[in-house]
């Protein structure tokens, strides 16, 4: 029996991050009516001259996304980072693998953008959506999935209800736990240190990855002084460098970077993230559907996650749009298995495969090493294969969805 004043949607989506906020736009695109429920009411505020801390790596098929659904034109009235090469190199061999935009014929590889940048731009088309409805601040309290509909009730005490609920709440979701969905992982054994920093010369657009043999370090380049770094080391090491002096921990950052990009001179503030992978044993039930960090979490050493996680988004909304035109339930149980068959063999590929190359580069025995190093050097010229890496990379290649497929303007 549904309560008083239930209030009735087409979908509910549980996460108003940049995955549930892509979702909310496509499935309103749809003609649906759709609720986004969020912790965080606060407004966004203007941008001050530093840059955050957070930052994702965004490849073409989901820069795709965000100008088919219109926010791209937003981030780039903020700010966007091309990044023309990409480079990962082993420290304990010396090898190196170069990527170049050229080589695959495209002006770039991806870009790097703020967080809080993507946020906005994907705020702002929330709110040019009158079929769409953000109820904020808000989390779940309660989760009954009946034969007709979900039911959801708020911490103020509100009820709705809707065919279809969306778990888009992050790698802790509540609405999994609500849900009875179990994962399965392994132990974390890197936490991350992310900030930006300011070096002497310039990055000329690039990114770069050193594999330590504690964790990779990752640069992420902002302007051409100004990048992001994404530092996956033992949890110890990492408190470590989060507790450090500025000037002791920038020797240190340029020193694991071999000073590329010569000093670094600054960093902005530092914070440590724990990393600890794990997949849903199951992505639905009937009524329900996990998209992004809470189906899947994976290490950030090649900057998927979000990117895997708004192809979720992208294909769950495609399966829901085709089942809504034809008549189907959109909440039935057939149409959600449909979008986790498509997702969730191609996500684990992706989650296993970093793992791999994390597991790889930390082994530092001697014989290992040159192997290891060999073999990077024959991939570095192997035309042929890096090709269709390249187009891996930018997320171009695969089962995509039709959104992503097309040019993107």
């Amino acid at each position: 029996m549904s309560p008083l004043h239930e209030q009735r949607y087409d979908v509910i989506i549980a996460g108003g991050g940049m995955v549930g906020s892509a979702l909310a736009c496509l499935l309103s695109g749809h003609g649906l009516e759709v609720a986004v429920i969020d912790r965080d009411g606060a407004p966004l505020e203007p941008f001050p001259a530093t840059y955050a801390t957070r930052t994702s790596a965004i490849t073409e098929a989901t820069r795709r996304l965000f100008v088919a659904i219109g926010a791209w034109r937003g981030m780039q009235a903020r700010r966007v980072f091309p990044y023309r090469t990409m480079e990962v190199r082993d420290a304990g061999s010396g090898a190196r693998l170069h990527f170049d935009s050229a080589d695959a014929g495209t002006p770039d590889l991806g870009h790097i953008v703020e967080n809080r940048v993507i946020l906005a731009a994907l705020r702002e088309r929330l709110a040019e959506h009158r079929n769409i409805h953000l109820i904020a601040p808000a989390e779940p309290a309660a989760l009954h999935l009946d034969s007709d509909a979900a039911r959801l009730r708020l911490d103020d005490g509100r009820h709705l209800a809707a065919p279809l609920l969306v778990a888009a709440d992050g790698g802790r979701s509540r609405i999994r736990e609500l849900a009875g969905l179990t994962t399965w992982g392994w132990h974390g054994d890197h936490h991350a240190v992310v900030t930006w920093v300011r070096c002497a010369e310039s990055h000329q657009n690039s990114c770069y990855q050193r594999f330590l043999p504690d964790g990779p370090v990752g640069f992420l380049g902002f302007d051409p002084h100004h990048a992001s770094i994404v530092w996956s080391t033992t949890p110890e090491r990492a408190e470590a460098l989060a507790a450090m002096d500025e000037a002791v921990f920038c020797a240190e950052l340029g020193a694991a970077l071999e000073h590329r990009f010569g000093a670094v001179e600054a960093c902005g503030e530092r914070a440590v993230w724990p990393l600890v992978p794990h997949h849903a044993h199951h992505y639905t039930r009937p009524r329900l559907a996990l998209v992004g960090d809470a189906a899947h979490r994976i290490h950030p050493l090649a900057g998927q996650g979000v990117n895997i996680g708004l192809l979720d988004a992208a294909a769950l909304a495609e399966v829901i749009g085709e089942a809504h035109r034809s008549g189907r339930e959109i909440g039935d149980h057939a149409v959600l298995r449909r979008y986790e068959r498509w997702r969730k063999g191609d996500n684990l590929t992706v989650q296993l495969a970093m793992e791999a190359i994390k597991r790889l580069f930390a082994v530092d025995a001697t014989p290992f090493t040159a192997l290891r190093g060999t073999g990077l050097r024959l991939l570095d010229r192997a035309e042929p294969i890096k090709k269709p890496m390249i187009r891996r990379a930018m997320g171009l290649s695969g089962d995509l969805p039709r959104v992503v497929k097309s040019s993107g303007g």
